[in-house]
Parts: C-alpha cells; sequence; structure tokens
C-alpha cells in the first residue's frame, strides 16, 4: 500500500511540473524574442568638425611664417591645377590673403600607402573654419562655426597692487579687468587703486569647448574704492545700455578719469617740481603717465582738436583739444598722432588721437597730460565730471525691479 500512495505523489509531482512548464515555458521565450526584436543599438561613427573620421587620418598644424594656402595644399600632393580650383572655392568664403601665421589646420587623408588628401580644414578663429573636401577633381566648400556655450559666473576679487593683478592673479581671464575699466572709467581713477579696495561681478563667458572666447556681457558688477561701494547696473534707455549707480545715475560721465589704460603716474600735478632734464625747479601743470611707447591715448571727452604738431617748449608731439568753453585739455611727447587726425578733426570721448612717446625734453616714455579750466591749469586728478543723463523717472520703477534681482545675482554665498 505504501508503494501505491509513493508511486501515486510522484506522479502528481511530475504532472504538476510539466504543467507548470507547459504555461510559463512560452512566456519568457516570447518575452525575449520581442526584447530581441525591438531593441536597435545605432552603431556608433567618430566625427571631427562634421566628418566621418573611421577611415580617414588626422593631423593637426600650425601654419607657419611666410606660408601661404599653395604652399599647404602642394605639399599634400595637389597639383597646380587642383590648387587653383581649390583656391577658387575658398575665396567664396574666406580671403586667402588672410592666411595667418600661427592660426591651426587640419589634414585628412586616406587611411591606405597613398595617403590621399580628402579634407583640409583651416581655422579662420576659434569660431570659424571652413572644410575643403577634395574627391578627384571634384572640389567643394563648407564655411561653418563651432557651437557657443556661455557660462554665468560670480567672481570677486581684493586689490593688493593692480585691477590687473587681482584679475589674472586668481586665474581669471584678462579680459574682465578690461571690461571693469571700461565701465568704471568715469568714476575710478584705476592708478590710485588702493590696498584692500575690492571688486565683484556677474558675468557672462563664451567658449567653444575648453576654449575661452570672450566676455559676452556684466551683468552686474560693485567696486569699492575709497570707502564707496560703486555699483553698476546695466539698463537700456532708447535702445542703448549704460551702466547706472544704484539711484540710477549714469555711470558715464562728460570725461574720462585717464586718457590711456594700464600705466603708472610717475609725476602729478605741483606748482614746483625738480626738472629731471633741466635741473631746476619749475611748475609742473600736469600728470605724467609712464608707459609703454606706442601706447594708445585717448581724449577723455568729445571736442575739437585746435592744435596738433611740436611744442618748442619740450613737450615735443602735442595734441590740444577743446572740449566746451570751459574745458580743453593737452596730451604731449607723443611718438605720433592718430591716422587721419589733424588740426580741425572732431574727437569722441575714447578716440584714440596718438600714441605714447618720447619726443621733446623727456628722460623716458611718457605722457604728460594736462587740463585747462577756463584757460587755466587745473589738476587733472581733480578733475569733477559731470554726469550724462540719468534714467528717465518713467523708467525708474522698471530699473528698481531690474536692480533688484540683479543685486540678489551678484551675492556670493
Amino acid at each position: 500500500m505504501k508503494g501505491v500512495y509513493a508511486f501515486l505523489l510522484l506522479s502528481f509531482i511530475f504532472l504538476t511540473a510539466c504543467d507548470f512548464q507547459s504555461q510559463t515555458g512560452p512566456e519568457i521565450s516570447n518575452a525575449d524574442t520581442l526584447t530581441k526584436e525591438n531593441v536597435y543599438i545605432e552603431p556608433v561613427h567618430p566625427t571631427f568638425y562634421g566628418i566621418c573620421i573611421d577611415s580617414l587620418e588626422c593631423e593637426k598644424y600650425s601654419v607657419k611664417s611666410g606660408e601661404n594656402l599653395s604652399d599647404v595644399l602642394f605639399r599634400y600632393g595637389l597639383d597646380r591645377k587642383r590648387i587653383a580650383k581649390s583656391q577658387d572655392k575658398i575665396k567664396e568664403v574666406f580671403d586667402v590673403r588672410k592666411f595667418r601665421a600661427g592660426n591651426s589646420y587640419y589634414i585628412m587623408t586616406e587611411l591606405d600607402s597613398s595617403k590621399t588628401l580628402r579634407h583640409f580644414i583651416y581655422d579662420i578663429s576659434p569660431v570659424e573654419y571652413f572644410v575643403l573636401s577634395i574627391s578627384g577633381d571634384s572640389v567643394s566648400i563648407l564655411k561653418n562655426e563651432h557651437e557657443i556655450v556661455s557660462r554665468e559666473r560670480v567672481v570677486e576679487g581684493i586689490i593688493e597692487t593692480s585691477l590687473w593683478n587681482a584679475v589674472v592673479g586668481q586665474g581669471l581671464q584678462w579680459e574682465l579687468a578690461m571690461k571693469l575699466s571700461d565701465i568704471y572709467a568715469w568714476n575710478i581713477d584705476f592708478f590710485g587703486l588702493q590696498k584692500g579696495d575690492m571688486f565683484r561681478a556677474k558675468y557672462i563667458e563664451r567658449w567653444v569647448d575648453t576654449t575661452f572666447i570672450g566676455i559676452d556681457t556684466i551683468k552686474c558688477a560693485m567696486f569699492y574704492h575709497n570707502d564707496k561701494e560703486y555699483y553698476a547696473i546695466p539698463f537700456e534707455i532708447d535702445g542703448k545700455i549704460d551702466y547706472f549707480d544704484n539711484d540710477g545715475n549714469n555711470l558715464r560721465r562728460a570725461f574720462l578719469k585717464a586718457p590711456l589704460k594700464y600705466s603708472r603716474i610717475s609725476s602729478k600735478f605741483t606748482h614746483s617740481r625738480f626738472h629731471p632734464v633741466l635741473k631746476i625747479y619749475r611748475p609742473h601743470h600736469g600728470v605724467d603717465y609712464a608707459a609703454p611707447k606706442g601706447t594708445p591715448v585717448m581724449s577723455i571727452g568729445d571736442g575739437r582738436v585746435v592744435a596738433k604738431g611740436w611744442d618748442k617748449k619740450g613737450g615735443g608731439n602735442y595734441i590740444r583739444v577743446q572740449h566746451n568753453s570751459i574745458y580743453s585739455t593737452v596730451y604731449m611727447h607723443l611718438s605720433g598722432f592718430a591716422k587721419g587726425l589733424s588740426q580741425g578733426s572732431s574727437v569722441r570721448q575714447g578716440e584714440v588721437i596718438g600714441f605714447v612717446g618720447n619726443t621733446g625734453t623727456s628722460t623716458g616714455p611718457h605722457l604728460d597730460f594736462r587740463v585747462y579750466k577756463n584757460g587755466k591749469p587745473t589738476d587733472p586728478l581733480r578733475l569733477e565730471s559731470p554726469s550724462v543723463e540719468p534714467v528717465p523717472a518713467d523708467s525708474m520703477p522698471k530699473f528698481t525691479v531690474k536692480r533688484n534681482c540683479l543685486l540678489k545675482e551678484l551675492r556670493i554665498d
């Protein structure tokens, strides 16, 4: 009897297992089949400048001094006929006379022993490039641009010696110093910065891959100088963007603080100074800015050139600009004048009118800059310049909203 029960139990287990397999087996099999039929993996082909390079060899070079485009193409096996055809094509998108030493180019050739040239790529700039494609006697050209990525940054720096060192010293782009000096050119004397002065700025950088292209715009800034905070809020009025302080006053002034950038003051305004050449004491009614020969000199304000030439009293090459009925400025010891500038020419604020030199009675390259008020010399470093138009009253509500938002973004947590 026990043997019968054992037989029946084994039979039941066997039949149950078969039934379970008949129910579950097909479902698992179908699911596996469906998965394989619905998943498709796209083959990956490496590309460079939009060109599939899995069957090409790519090499990078730099244009050598004195090298032209035909030299490069000839080196890689193109005969004169195809070089001429290639240059004609390239001229449709690029002036071949601007083929610059130092710029990068890429050569793409077949992987076989013939090393046949298929593509020539030239970087016109960090953003623009063209691709010359060659197939037998057929030549095509494509001009394109890399994708530019914008990145926002909020940074700050403390002045130890100069704005330039405070920016570059912490690994920031030197262009930030240039931008800030342009914005605050009317309000801050960058030759008189003190240790402990500081800045904070929010701005947008432009990048192509890992290459910095430039600063697009300063979204807002604050500069602490002489125990005062100078804010810079961009705001558009009548289609033009200017920077304003917290109260809506324009940061632009009638006169710039200085007629050149990034130099140092070697001598200030005084009624008695020992002249290094003449060896006598006499008045020095100007400010000397020591700077390398050739440094651009700018007019500090709008005006008209009333004198240009040689100063027989030791000033060398000089320019006098009359700004209005009250103020005029003089720029001396110039190495040369801006092209096209003549007596009677109108000049704009910030326009280059000459270049730092060592002409006349001078011991080294510098600019002797002088300001006259009603015909009498006045200290340029004490010149009080009136502001230009503030934010109009009807635009103040909109300006206030933008100002408050930007100042919150300027904080560094």
